[in-house]
């Protein structure tokens, strides 16, 4: 939304400066995007006299000019045709910044003669096209700022441009006096009042109009009148001025008028000739495939159900958006027909989006209008129309009703206080409302037409607090419940959450956040991509599911640092993730990935492709932060998208504390993930809650008995996981056995391999005997034999 400072004062009694407008409407909610005052780019230019011009020697077409200026006479050289002496012009001092031509000014020498300084057209600064010579003061004093000059005799062209942008909430901020009302509320000014007497009527209109039965709930009120005998051209000078202060081009009187109230007011009109509409207008739905010319000169084909406004002959104007091109008005207009109609938002904005045009009407009434303003509006621009360009005015024609808007809430100022957090007295809170509009009959306040986002009591708080600026609010400590030192407020998942990203970020891995939902592919790929994970509206195609896991968004991310040059990567991720629909199918994962390499290369050979294990250490450390028992099981049959032979589960029991290994080839290559990759997922809620809830350390038991260590070697097949024998020879004696370590593999051909494993025996009561060292590794052997059929190796 454009307008400028003299509109504004149109509307409001101010004299606040830009900044101050620029700083209250921000705080207002009205973010102010651009400021452009072209005071600021021609402040430096002055206005002086040329006193002498001569031919200059060596060109025919330049002069020597002596220019009295506020620094005593100066020597320019000038190439303007009407170059003379006499004449008041504005002078570009050496060091002045000439934007029309994006030049700072020096001095020079021009064939041989010195000049310096420049004396300026209107388009080397920008203030108009005109260049065939320099500018003519008809007054002003030698020495004079060219802006004051400007300020007093051509405001337009020194008047700032601001631009604000709206917020969907607030269509009555698409107007230039709902822009002042917010001012004037907040306490910059005083509105002026600008009400018109509208203009008497002589016939009755030989138009008339009707609103088909079904159309009625897209338009519920349409007024119109006939004006006979005007003389469209030119827009007056003011109008042409504030039209092309913010972007828009004059067209025709009758064509800005429509304009000027698209902003002025938030009221988009529309003007018909009414030599060239057949017969009487009718508001209705298109059938679908009519075709119509729109003023943009493109054709449009309607769809069933979009609102259309039609003649005896045919489709004139697609409703609330844009006119047709065969009822427009020209240079030749004498008879216009004047519309003023209010039209349904979401019908709009469905039109607006399946004929994908943008028009400033459509940009309004899809936001919403001021409904009780239809017939007002009209008034207004049939009045500025009768005033500028003559005529005689038939009776409105209203068909439909303006609809019934009207709505009141309570004000409950003590709860205002509350909810703001600032003393704002009640007397204050009702004069508020009332200035923007409110009526306020005891304790209810009537929400004025124009404010279709007021819509219960919460929002009679937010208008009073943001006109208050809640810049004043002051941080107040929230009163303590009980002495002393207080309970800690987080949760053990909290904590536990906290930990994981503390431990991660410790072992050299970055965080990621990413988004919560996937491609159906990514989530079919990890196990998800049900209906029952499947969002009903999703942002995008790729983000149509919940995420079974953490695995899909940190490979992503993998894949794009890969694809800009950053090919070793350890990456993590804290989250839920969804099984299901149900609140119950939620859990939070602590994830992590390394893909590439453990470093950069260095003259030792110490990097190296990362591996399972790096996962698997990776993966204890995060376990053993949450407080997870130090012996766990390690189990196979993780799920699919995991290498089946370089992964496991680290359980307790049937408990699954965590999955790591290396990522399935298939995975990798889907997801577009080059070199190794490894990860680790840990499953929060599931690791057991310690005993001992106490921060302390347990006292250091140090045992005073010398450790036994005996070393076995088995024959088993070459299917047999070493896991298998160190679990079974943990359960040989679960008093004695202290640490089971495998420390060599040989494979011996024939489908069999040898395992070498390193038993620690810890005695508690008494020194091991070579007979109780014996008996155990009997046991030990005993156990491996029945779990895996191995014999110990001769």
């Amino acid at each position: 939304m454009k307008f400028t400072l003299s509109w504004l004062k149109d509307h409001l009694e101010t004299s606040a400066s830009v900044d101050e407008i620029d700083e209250a409407l921000t705080d207002l909610g009205l973010e102010v995007e651009e400021i452009s005052n072209p005071m600021d780019r021609l402040s430096a230019f002055t206005i002086g006299k040329v006193k002498e011009a001569e031919k200059h020697p060596d060109a025919d077409k330049l002069r020597v000019c002596q220019v009295e200026t506020d620094e005593g006479m100066t020597q320019i050289i000038c190439g303007a045709p009407n170059a003379r002496a006499g004449i008041t012009v504005v002078i570009a001092k050496p060091g002045v910044y000439v934007p029309g031509i994006d030049t700072t000014i020096g001095v020079g020498k021009i064939r041989g003669i010195e000049s310096f300084g420049m004396m300026c057209s209107e388009r080397e600064m920008e203030l108009s096209d005109e260049h065939d010579g320099i500018i003519e003061l008809p007054s002003g004093e030698v020495g004079d700022s060219f802006t004051d000059w400007l300020a007093a005799n051509d405001p337009a062209k020194v008047d700032p441009m601001i631009e604000i942008a709206i917020t969907p909430n607030r269509p009555d901020a698409l107007g230039v006096r709902g822009i002042a009302r917010d001012l004037a509320a907040r306490g910059l000014g005083k509105m002026k009042p600008r009400d018109v007497v509208p203009v008497e009527t002589s016939f009755q209109s030989d138009i008339t109009v009707s609103i088909d039965d079904d159309t009625m709930d897209g338009c519920p009120v349409f007024c119109g009148q006939l004006i006979k005998g005007v003389k469209n051209g030119p827009s007056p000078r003011w109008l042409q001025d504030a039209l092309l202060a913010i972007g828009l081009r004059p067209i025709s009187f009758l064509v800005d008028v429509t304009n000027f109230f698209t902003y002025d007011r938030n009221r988009p009109l529309h003007v018909f000739d009414a030599d060239k509409v057949k017969g009487n207008l009718r508001v209705h739905r298109a059938k679908g495939g009519e075709t119509i010319t729109a003023l943009d000169e493109k054709e449009y084909t309607l769809q069933p159900g979009q609102m259309v406004i039609s003649d005896d002959s045919g489709a004139e104007s697609i409703a609330g958006i844009m006119g047709g091109l065969s009822t427009g008005v020209t240079e030749e207009t004498v008879n216009v027909f004047v519309e003023s109609a209010y039209w349904d938002p979401v019908q709009i904005a469905y039109a607006g989006r399946a004929l994908k045009i943008n028009s400033d009407a459509r940009y309004r009434f899809e936001r919403g209008v001021d409904p009780a303003f239809t017939p007002d509006g009209l008034d207004h621009a049939v009045r500025m129309i009768v005033d500028n360009a003559g005529g005689e005015v038939s009776e409105m024609i209203v068909a439909g009703k303006v609809p019934d808007t009207s709505r009141a809430f309570r004000l409950d100022a003590a709860r205002v206080q509350s909810l703001v957090g600032m003393d704002i007295p009640e007397a204050e809170q009702r004069q508020t409302l009332t200035a923007l509009g409110f009526e306020l009959s005891g304790d209810m306040a009537h929400v004025p037409s124009w404010r279709p986002d007021v819509m219960g009591e919460a929002d009679l708080v937010e208008e009073v607090a943001r006109v208050a600026s809640l810049t004043k609010l002051q941080g107040k400590p929230m009163p303590r419940i009980s002495s002393g030192v207080p309970k800690p407020v987080l949760t053990l998942g909290q904590r536990r959450e906290q930990i994981s990203r503390r431990t991660m970020a410790a072992l050299g891995y970055n965080e990621c956040v990413t988004y919560s939902f996937v491609d159906a592919n990514s989530a079919a790929m990890f196990g998800g991509g049900g209906d029952a994970s499947m969002l009903e509206n999703p942002i995008s195609s790729e983000m149509s599911h919940m995420r079974p896991s953490l695995l899909p968004g940190l490979l992503q991310a993998a894949a794009r640092n890969q694809t800009r040059g950053f090919a070793d990567l350890a990456l993590f991720e804290v989250g839920p993730v969804w099984s299901g629909g149900e609140p119950e199918d939620q859990e939070v994962l602590a994830c992590g990935i390394l893909v590439g390499h453990t470093g950069p290369k260095d003259v030792h050979g110490a990097r190296r492709p990362v591996d399972v294990y790096d996962a698997k250490a990776d993966a204890e450390a995060v376990l053993h932060a949450l407080g997870a028992p130090a012996k766990v099981q390690f189990q196979r049959g993780l799920s699919d998208w995991w290498h089946p032979g370089r992964s496991a589960r680290m359980a307790l029991g049937k408990t699954s504390l965590a999955g790591f290994g290396e990522l399935h080839p298939k995975v990798l290559d889907a997801m577009d993930i080059k070199g190794p990759a490894v990860g680790f997922a840990v499953h929060i809620k599931n690791v057991p809650v310690p005993k001992s809830k106490s921060a302390t350390r347990p006292a250091l038991h140090l045992n005073d008995l010398q450790a036994v260590e005996r070393d076995f070697a088995f024959v088993v097949d070459t299917a047999v996981e070493a896991i298998t024998l160190v679990n079974a020879a943990k359960g040989a004696d679960k008093a004695l056995v202290d640490d089971v370590r495998v420390f060599d593999e040989y494979l011996m051909g024939d489908g069999q391999k040898s395992l070498a494993i390193t038993v620690r025996l810890q005695p508690t009561d008494a020194t091991l005997t070579d007979k109780d060292i014996e008996a155990v590794s009997a046991k030990i052997v005993e156990k491996i034999n029945k779990a895996t059929g191995g014999s110990l190796r001769a």
